[in-house]
């Protein structure tokens, strides 16, 4: 961070009293005073993130704990000072970067402590309804009240290295448990597992992840002209090739898979991982960057080559997780799709999977910004539908996109899954089949220099509107109906 400005005034901001009129709690803060040269235990201002050194900077509102000030401990001054700083960056209109690193609520102010948490959720909580973002960077120790309340409610949520990350420290865990937690429990890495933290940078990296994203989320749309012309031509006329070729051809292991088209089309992007509820899945790959262009985008990505490249429920969680946030920062969405289908083993099932899909569904046809689709190898089901049903779809020249794989369909309809060659052309799932049912918009060569989708997917973010998908759905199904 340069250039920090302070919004609270040097030994002379808002300071707590002794509420319980605990003894020796006076003595404690003059102590922490004197240690700190701070008078709380947070500090609050604005800093310049650079995105080149030496260049222009973005403001950034930042809220940093002192720990040296009892701990880092939240009490009434510094929940005060917390509300009044999301609530003045949210006037500004300021992105707010957290740096935590506390013990939790503050033990001799007792439930006036306590209440903080829920005045500084709600803080951050309209921050966030103004559409703007937040970000938390996790220090050792991170604990308690402030991990519990604001901290936890930031749209990306970096940790340092080997940090205690935890609900509760481990002394209040060996008390309540009765055995204190192994080393390495309760760290960063094991947060990072759960899918409760995005990553793990050291300070280094943080800053310049942090410098990526607010380019990303704070550039302006590039809008083309929409009568302009897609910039490139479709793949050739080829309907004749062979449905179950294709299959095969998709599932080839060599073959680039959702995330390796990522890399091509969205070179500089910042991943968030995991659902914040304790799950994450590899197949899914989420986040927020921009195009080679210059386009600032979310974008969602399958990764055949990621386990079985089947998305189970945390993936579609993480996914939403990154939906909800473009949603509020009006960014459009590029998905790159890829897989045999979500999975339907009994724990997935019983994780609730036909509902995150349902959810998934919901959100991205809703989305308010442009939503663009590249299907590059094979579509399954609902569960890749999951994420191709945008207003821009499109579907390489060799991709295949099925109401459910070739053997999954003969088992069900030959009663012998073996039939899956013979049920393949019937099933309509070639590029050209989706074209001509109307399904999708167009068809892609899928070169590995990768300008032809990158020309397609600028053009699309540039010129689609949202609910395009929606009517190009409702039209296919209209033109396919028997009327009585």
């Amino acid at each position: 961070m340069d250039d920090f400005r302070a919004w609270d005034a040097a030994l002379g901001g808002v300071t707590g009293r002794n509420p319980l009129e605990w003894d020796g709690y006076d003595d404690v803060l003059a102590t922490a005073r004197g240690r700190s040269g701070a008078d709380e235990s947070v500090v609050t201002g604005t800093g310049m993130v650079r995105i080149v050194p030496g260049g222009p900077g973005i403001p950034v509102a930042v809220i940093s704990s002192v720990f040296d000030f009892v701990g880092g401990s939240m009490g009434l001054a510094s929940g005060e000072r917390v509300v009044r700083a999301f609530d003045r960056a949210r006037h500004e209109r300021l992105p707010v970067l957290v740096i935590a690193r506390t013990g939790g609520a503050r033990m001799q102010e007792g439930m006036l402590s306590l209440v903080q948490m829920a005045r500084t959720a709600d803080a951050a909580r309209r921050h966030a309804a103004a559409g703007l973002l937040q970000l938390a960077y996790l220090r050792s120790p991170t604990t308690g009240g402030v991990y519990a309340s604001f901290a936890s409610l930031a749209d990306v949520l970096w940790a340092e290295p080997e940090a205690f990350v935890a609900f509760a420290g481990p002394r209040v865990v060996e008390v309540v448990t009765g055995e204190a937690p192994p080393d390495h429990s309760h760290r960063a890495e094991g947060a990072l597992a759960a899918g409760l933290v995005d990553a793990v940078l050291t300070a280094d990296t943080a800053r310049e992840a942090l410098a990526l994203l607010l380019a990303a989320t704070r550039a302006p749309a590039r809008r083309a002209m929409p009568e302009a012309p897609a910039p490139v031509a479709l793949a050739p006329d080829d309907r004749g090739r062979d449905a179950w070729a294709l299959v095969e051809g998709v599932r080839a292991p060599m073959r680039s898979s959702g995330r390796e088209w990522l890399a091509r089309v969205v070179p500089s992007r910042v991943e968030l991982r995991g659902d914040r509820a304790g799950g994450t899945d590899d197949v899914v790959v989420a986040g927020i960057g921009t195009t080679a262009a210059g386009t600032p985008t979310a974008f969602l990505a399958l990764d055949r080559h990621a386990g079985d490249g089947r998305p189970r429920p945390p993936g579609y969680r993480t996914a939403r997780r990154v939906l909800a946030l473009a949603a509020r920062l009006d960014l459009p969405v590029v998905t790159f799709v890829d897989t045999p289908g979500a999975d339907p083993a009994e724990g997935s099932d019983h994780g609730g999977l036909a509902g995150e899909i349902a959810r998934t569904l919901a959100a991205i046809t809703a989305h308010p910004a442009p939503t663009v689709s590249v299907v590059v190898g094979e579509g399954g089901s609902g569960g890749a539908l999951a994420f191709a049903a945008t207003d821009r779809l499109y579907l390489f020249d060799d991709a295949v996109f099925s109401v459910l794989a070739p053997e999954g369909a003969a088992a069900i309809l030959e009663r012998d899954p073996a039939r899956a060659p013979d049920l393949a052309s019937r099933l309509r799932l070639t590029a050209w089949d989706m074209v001509d049912l109307g399904i999708a918009d167009g068809i892609v060569a899928g070169d590995e220099s990768g300008d032809a989708v990158r020309a397609i997917v600028e053009h699309a973010l540039a010129t689609a509107n949202p609910g395009d998908g929606r009517a190009r759905f409702d039209e296919a199904t209209r033109t396919w109906l028997r009327s009585t």
